[in-house]
């Protein structure tokens, strides 16, 4: 099997290399970071990779499955605050680039399921009254106040088997773990691309 990388924006439209053949294409997407796309947005990406491949190809994806909110407000903000960390560095990285005067240690991580939009919500919360000023602008953030940085969103498995049906691609099979968190699929682009 000839496996070709692709390392592209997928939020936008791409092309394959020359050398990729036109027969049997099956696409990779590993982890659940399709999840980090709102759902219009990855049936889009989706539909752009059933228009790439073919009626023998089809896609090999994994997708993060809701469950227990208990459980999924936990892994976003776990106990040793790897997440948080990883949260917060946003403003570090905002700092570098925008040469921006965040103060890291004035901000706390928030982290939640937003169940009615099925989606986890990381947010960085201001912990008090302040401005942040960064080359040629400022900006007064109040006690309180959010800046809203990811989502994840989260899917059944008959609502990913939908999200997929509408993208241009049938379900073949799919696989669970036991406990029935994650999910790996295996679609195979229909003749119904939009």
């Amino acid at each position: 099997m000839e496996i070709t990388a692709l390392g592209v924006d997928f939020s936008a439209p791409f092309a394959l290399p020359d050398h990729v053949g036109p027969a049997q294409r099956l696409f990779f997407y590993p982890g659940s970071s399709i999840g980090n796309f709102a759902p219009a947005e990855a049936a889009a990406f989706l539909a752009r990779l059933a228009q790439a491949g073919d009626n023998d190809g089809g896609l090999l994806i994994s997708v993060d499955l809701v469950k227990a909110k208990s459980l999924l407000d936990v892994a976003y903000d776990d106990a040793l605050g790897v997440t948080a960390s990883f949260n917060l560095n946003l403003l570090n990285h905002l700092n570098a680039v925008l040469e921006a005067d965040f103060n890291v240690r004035g901000w706390q991580h928030v982290a939640f399921f937003n169940a009615e939009l099925s989606r986890i919500e990381m947010h960085l919360e201001a912990k008090s009254a302040q401005t942040v000023r960064w080359r040629g602008g400022q900006r007064q953030f109040a006690s309180g106040e959010r800046i809203h940085t990811e989502n994840s969103y989260k899917y059944t498995a008959e609502g990913f088997a939908a999200l997929l049906e509408r993208a241009g691609f049938t379900l073949q099979q799919s696989w669970t773990d036991p406990q029935g968190w994650f999910m790996v699929c295996h679609a195979k682009a229909s003749g119904n691309r939009p």
